[in-house]
């Protein structure tokens, strides 16, 4: 059985080493990384760098490696691919499931104001502070660039692309990171206001405990939605019980 899996993320590191560990034989595990990461950590089985061409270029892939089940286990934030992947499982009736970490949940003493882009977020900025910490990627950093009265410190794994803050102060770190180091970063930096995509995951997840602490608000982007009719799972553990069904004869294919 031929797996192809898309991803790159926490869970799509871990799933593989899951279906490749000794005990699981008759799987062949190919993991697709898009290459926007300089360095990406080690990923057990067979893997392929860069895109595909498109939903119709996936397809062809699909037929030509004769792959029994595709896995979208990409960042909650990574639409164009999730939707390729979509289109591509439909025209080549490869079964297609969707893995997702939960989003995070404010609780008490946060102070969350929700956004539907980055564009959106940027435009609360103003009302909310002053100096900025900006952690929703390398990319999309122009929706911040007219901001010239903001300062901005921005934090991602490899350099950004396209026009940046003006007043800017880059951080090039890969996480996870700690809850001392993210207090002590927005205490030196003097951050008022946060800016974050609703990544979900324990990574970088104290940044919101460090921002509760100090009485911060914090712009959390929402994340688009998942394909329709793409079964979705929390987890790796979701994912290998979905192949198992599959193994089996074609079992329910999750929800």
């Amino acid at each position: 059985m031929h797996v192809l899996l898309l991803g790159g993320t926490t869970e799509a590191r871990s799933l593989a080493g899951t279906l490749l560990r000794p005990g699981t034989p008759g799987l062949r595990v190919t993991s697709s990384l898009a290459g926007r990461v300089a360095s990406p950590r080690g990923l057990p089985g067979e893997v392929r760098v860069g895109g595909f061409g498109g939903a119709e270029g996936m397809a062809r892939w699909l037929r030509e490696h004769r792959v029994d089940a595709l896995i979208d286990a990409t960042h909650p934030f990574a639409e164009t691919i999730s939707f390729h992947a979509a289109r591509a499982a439909a025209a080549t009736h490869t079964p297609l499931l969707a893995v997702r970490r939960p989003g995070w949940v404010p609780v008490e003493g946060d102070d969350w104001r929700p956004a539907g882009s980055l564009a959106e977020a940027a435009a609360l900025l103003p009302s909310l502070g002053r100096r900025v910490f900006v952690t929703t990627g390398r990319t999309g950093l122009a929706a911040f660039a007219s901001l010239d009265e903001l300062w901005f410190l921005v934090r991602t794994v490899d350099p950004p692309e396209g026009p940046c803050p003006r007043r800017m102060e880059l951080l090039l770190e890969r996480g996870p990171f700690d809850l001392a180091r993210e207090r002590e970063l927005l205490r030196r930096h003097r951050v008022d206001v946060v800016v974050t995509k609703d990544s979900g995951g324990s990574a970088t997840a104290p940044k919101l405990t460090a921002a509760r602490e100090a009485g911060v608000p914090v712009v959390v982007v929402r994340r688009p939605p998942v394909p329709e009719g793409v079964p979705v799972v929390p987890g790796p553990e979701g994912a290998v019980d979905w192949l198992a069904g599959l193994r089996n004869g074609g079992a329910e294919q999750g929800s």
